[in-house]
């Protein structure tokens, strides 16, 4: 939405207590494209089920956790089991890393099936992730919006991460705002996202 403020082209999204960073082009249309394809047929998609109002539900998107052996990672209240890095993973990483300056350890992959696959707030404050940690979220396939709300004064801030893109929340990010990608209901095809981090204890 070109002229709209709420959804960016391009650059730093906050105005305080946080940065996040979009990279809409950071992989090409044909390397992005092959990425998708890879990371879809060699990842190991699981569903983990969820406690929500004393009622096991499950997740509404599929996921894997990839690190070493002994990174296991607990996220959405279950304790996740790392899967081996792949080529496909490896190769987005060493990406991530080079226009980051930062290492990263472990990967969470989602497969937003359809509109109706989504992530509800929350933040990545887990200690494991460190204090202020880098996260490099990379967005292959259908475009999706994602939004930012500050915890304390509930502004709202969103972009729409486009095929190929990459989004490095970094500094207080995560202890000042809330990120989810909402539910819609229109019809889109499935979107992978990546997002890497390090696991430093």
């Amino acid at each position: 939405m070109p002229g709209n403020p709420l959804f960016p082209i391009s650059g730093e999204l906050l105005a305080s207590d946080g940065s996040a960073v979009l990279v809409p082009d950071f992989f090409s249309s044909s390397e992005a494209d092959n990425h998708f394809k890879d990371l879809l047929a060699k990842t190991p998609w699981e569903q983990h089920s969820l406690s929500m109002f004393g009622k096991q539900v499950l997740e509404p998107r599929l996921s894997a956790w990839h690190a070493e052996a002994e990174l296991a990672y607990t996220y959405s209240g279950q304790p996740r089991t790392p899967h081996p890095w792949n080529d496909p993973l490896t190769a987005v990483r060493m990406a991530c890393e080079a226009h980051t300056g930062h290492l990263f350890n472990g990967a969470l992959v989602n497969l937003y099936r359809s509109g109706a696959d989504a992530m509800g707030w929350h933040s990545d404050d887990e200690p494991i992730n460190g204090i202020n940690p880098v996260i490099a979220s990379v967005s292959l396939g259908a475009e999706r919006r994602f939004d930012l709300r500050h915890k304390r004064t509930h502004e709202v801030v969103s972009a729409v991460l486009p095929h190929g893109s990459l989004l490095v929340m970094s500094g207080a990010c995560q202890t000042n705002w809330h990120h989810r990608i909402a539910k819609t209901t229109r019809e889109i095809e499935p979107r992978i996202n990546v997002t890497f981090r390090f696991l430093c204890c």
